[in-house]
């Protein structure tokens, strides 16, 4: 298993970009592995089951879109790669993390151009046929990574607590706009959260 020095640098070098093909073979590429990923998770979804549903050569779905989990945030349609974003959290370690990782979700959030396109996704992903897109997915495939660079012990225990209380905010804050939080300051929210999620990150779990 690749150690945290490997995850990091791997979130934190240049993600591979789209490459060029056809619109109707990205299409069903796209298209298959949406039905695959909600249907079967991530870790039960393999590149050639996507190939197959799509009807083409699963040698094309590596052209195309590089690794599975580059497949997936594709898939997702996300305004901006999480992973990317995140790797200047990882990179300065997990004293402080919580505040910093606050803050970039709550910078991407607040921002009207991609907060209708998350709002869209989340009330998508928390469908019944659409959670394991957000358990099986993105928890392992973004936040794991995180986790594990950021060298913490026991990250699949950590990790989703740390995305209960995300999910929990874009609950509140975006999608039901409960006050006082949805027009809390984000300096506010960040002293509220940020000590809960670095108590999720490095405080003892209980025995």
């Amino acid at each position: 298993m690749a150690g945290p020095g490997a995850t990091l640098r791997a979130m934190t070098s240049s993600p591979r970009g789209r490459r060029p093909g056809s619109p109707d073979t990205r299409a069903q590429i796209l298209d298959a592995a949406r039905s695959l990923f909600a249907d079967r998770g991530f870790g039960g979804t393999t590149i050639r089951a996507i190939g197959a549903e799509a009807g083409v050569d699963p040698a094309l779905v590596h052209h195309y879109f590089g690794s599975k989990d580059d497949l997936f945030m594709s898939a997702l349609e996300l305004p901006v790669d999480p992973r990317t974003v995140l790797a200047p959290v990882v990179a300065a370690g997990v004293d402080g993390a919580g505040e910093r990782l606050l803050r970039t979700f709550l910078g991407i959030w607040d921002d009207p151009v991609n907060q209708q396109r998350f709002i869209g996704l989340f009330r998508r992903v928390i469908e019944p046929d659409g959670g394991r897109l957000l358990s099986d997915g993105f928890v392992p495939v973004v936040l794991g990574p995180v986790g594990q660079a950021l060298g913490i012990d026991h990250p699949e225990v950590r990790m989703p607590l740390v995305a209960s209380q995300m999910i929990g905010l874009i609950l509140t804050r975006y999608v039901l706009r409960v006050e006082p939080l949805a027009g809390m300051p984000a300096e506010q929210v960040v002293a509220t959260y940020a000590p809960t999620i670095q108590r999720f990150l490095t405080d003892p779990l209980p025995a």
